[in-house]
């Protein structure tokens, strides 16, 4: 009879990760990560009051590893759905480079760690408030909503919407009505970001089962969505101005940029192909990050200058 150690049975059914520092940082999404990063600091930045350095950085830090954390429970619950999707076929678990217990374990450490630390340094409402986009992000749009509406991303959006808040709460200690115009802003901007990328990735989404806007009401419907949604956008990018956390600069460039949305959605509206689509998904993101960047540099000229 061959002696089999208990080292030796664990090594067998559990396989060894082959995972590297780049696939736990891949599992973070750092793309995303950035954006919220940005626009966590953007609501610090504006909000009325001081917070010392530090407790700022650690503010910060904080919004980027509970952004991380959502991320990484994210593709952790989606391995299923990401192993059929040619876009996210090469992420860490569907690639068999990690386990999947690795990726909750990481997600769940680094979350209830970012939340922690945000309570007991910076304050208990931002703590409440970061714990909350977490779990928003992992149980109402990645565990329920995701697989089950084609308003997944419109009600899901909220959870990337929050970061200026948290940033906002972690000066403030509560939540004013201009941070919430804060989340109002990228609320109304994310269907029509994500609803670009999906027209020229619903192959994708439809193999999957993902039942994104495209697949189940088709692109006609879908590029009628973006129209509005670009359009009710136009007072909401201006009224940080009206509710003086911005100026001029601010007021005029969100007017022309929310302009140039709404002429992108007009143009995917009319196009049969995949090009307009791309361009407006990338002209998104452009859009959101020269909004935030101007509120900063307004804020910046109102503090030191005016």
């Amino acid at each position: 009879m061959t002696d089999v150690t208990s080292a030796e049975i664990g090594s067998r059914s559990v396989p060894l990760s082959e995972a590297g520092v780049g696939d736990y940082w891949a599992l973070l999404k750092p793309r995303v990560m950035s954006l919220v990063v940005f626009t966590g600091f953007a609501g610090l930045w504006v909000a009325p009051g001081h917070l010392h350095p530090v407790l700022a950085a650690v503010a910060i830090l904080c919004i980027a590893v509970g952004a991380g954390a959502s991320g990484a429970i994210n593709m952790w619950y989606d391995r299923d759905i990401d192993a059929v999707m040619n876009r996210t076929l090469g992420r860490p678990l569907p690639a068999g480079r990690m386990q999947p217990n690795e990726a909750l374990a990481f997600g769940v450490v680094l979350a209830a760690g970012s939340v922690i630390l945000m309570g007991l340094a910076v304050n208990i409402p931002a703590g409440l408030l970061l714990a909350g986009t977490i779990g928003f992000y992992v149980f109402i749009y990645t565990m329920w909503l995701k697989r089950r509406t084609p308003q997944n991303i419109v009600i899901g959006g909220a959870a990337g919407a929050f970061p200026p808040m948290v940033g906002w709460t972690a000066v403030t200690g509560d939540i004013g009505w201009p941070s919430v115009v804060l989340f109002a802003l990228i609320f109304f901007w994310t269907p029509p970001h994500f609803w670009a990328l999906a027209l020229f990735r619903s192959g994708d989404y439809q193999k999957a089962g993902v039942p994104m806007l495209p697949v189940v009401a088709g692109p006609r419907e879908t590029k009628k969505q973006m129209l509005i949604y670009t359009i009710v956008l136009w007072p909401i990018a201006v009224a940080p101005y009206f509710m003086g956390i911005a100026g001029l600069v601010y007021l005029a460039l969100a007017a022309v940029l929310s302009a140039c949305f709404t002429a992108f959605a007009v143009m995917v509206w009319f196009d049969r192909t995949d090009k307009w689509p791309k361009r407006m998904f990338g002209f998104s993101i452009l859009y959101l990050f020269l909004l935030f960047a101007v509120l900063i540099l307004d804020s910046v000229h109102g503090r030191f200058i005016g």
